[in-house]
């Protein structure tokens, strides 16, 4: 029935406020979203809702034309700028919107634009990192594994590259390559990025995972985190961070910074939650990230790891 009520909304009564807003303020919606609507993710979401629910058959076509663009990874460098121009120009044709007049709703539509479908390019580069299988013949991933180690062990140096010793950082077993097989290289590259941009953080947390009563596997707890960081990115509930975030196009180390802060932030909460032992980690996993979700359900909301979380 609720269902029922909303589509009748949506489908007949939403086109005639447009309508009657648009003859009173002189302004289409998404002009009134970018002048009156704060910058971040509540406009951005905004934006996006607008073009995504327009009947208008050139701005479906737009839509579509940057979701391709997006998911084959062409929107970067100059090939950005051009893209963004002729978004914006369809708007402002659709639109009837005179870009002298209103210059600000051009530059703050083509952020909008850059950030919609920047995030869902980045989607797009994420899995096929998660894709990637680590190989220990190839020399660049094996250049990784080795600097993860240096980075969290630099006072220890690797008796061989097949070691118990990996489990001193947390793996399971001997070779670490096993642990990567559901994260793929997404796995490793979040751990070396929290280990080398956050030293200081990660050896607290490293620290963390030796306590005696709350110790755990960190780089077990870090691939498990990695898949959370991608569920929160490919469902959208990760759009707030990015949005919020980003001031140009959203790159893949802006993930890694959100997956630095999940992380770290995870290690409080586990030691905040006193867990029995590591057969708690499910448990106290879940709520953590429904915490997250919770407060990424607000459009407000901002993560950042400081300069004094760094330093911990």
């Amino acid at each position: 029935m609720s269902f029922s009520i909303w589509w009748i909304f949506t489908y007949y009564f939403r086109p005639l406020i447009k309508w009657f807003l648009r003859k009173t303020t002189g302004l289409c919606e998404l002009q009134r979203i970018c002048y009156g609507t704060v910058s971040g993710a509540p406009r951005i979401n905004g934006v996006e809702h607008s073009l995504n629910s327009s009947r208008s058959k050139q701005i479906k076509q737009l839509v579509d034309h940057l979701n391709d663009i997006a998911e084959n990874r062409r929107f970067t460098g100059a090939n950005e700028r051009e893209i963004l121009k002729g978004a914006v120009s369809t708007v402002l044709i659709v639109k009837k919107i005179n870009p002298k007049i209103h210059y600000q709703f051009v530059s703050a539509f083509g952020k909008c634009v850059e950030q919609i479908w920047g995030y869902k390019q980045l989607i797009s580069e994420v899995e096929e990192l998660r894709q990637t299988l680590f190989d220990s013949d190839d020399f660049s991933h094996e250049r990784r594994l080795y600097d993860l180690w240096d980075s969290l062990m630099p006072d220890e140096k690797l008796e061989s590259r097949v070691t118990r010793q990996w489990q001193i950082i947390g793996f399971q077993g001997d070779d670490p390559k096993t642990d990567f097989r559901g994260m793929g290289l997404l796995g490793l590259e979040n751990l070396l990025y929290f280990s080398t941009e956050y030293k200081s953080s990660a050896h607290h947390v490293l620290s963390h995972s030796f306590h005696p009563t709350y110790g755990y596997c960190f780089a077990i707890v870090g691939i498990n985190l990695t898949s959370m960081a991608w569920s929160l990115l490919r469902d959208g509930s990760a759009k707030t961070y990015f949005y919020n975030t980003s001031k140009s196009l959203p790159t893949i180390r802006l993930f890694h910074s959100f997956y630095s802060y999940l992380f770290y932030e995870f290690d409080r909460f586990w030691v905040e939650s006193k867990p029995r032992d590591i057969m708690e980690f499910s448990n106290v996993k879940n709520k953590f990230e429904q915490k997250i979700r919770t407060l990424l359900q607000n459009p407000r909301t901002e993560f950042r790891i400081s300069l004094s979380v760094q330093n911990v």
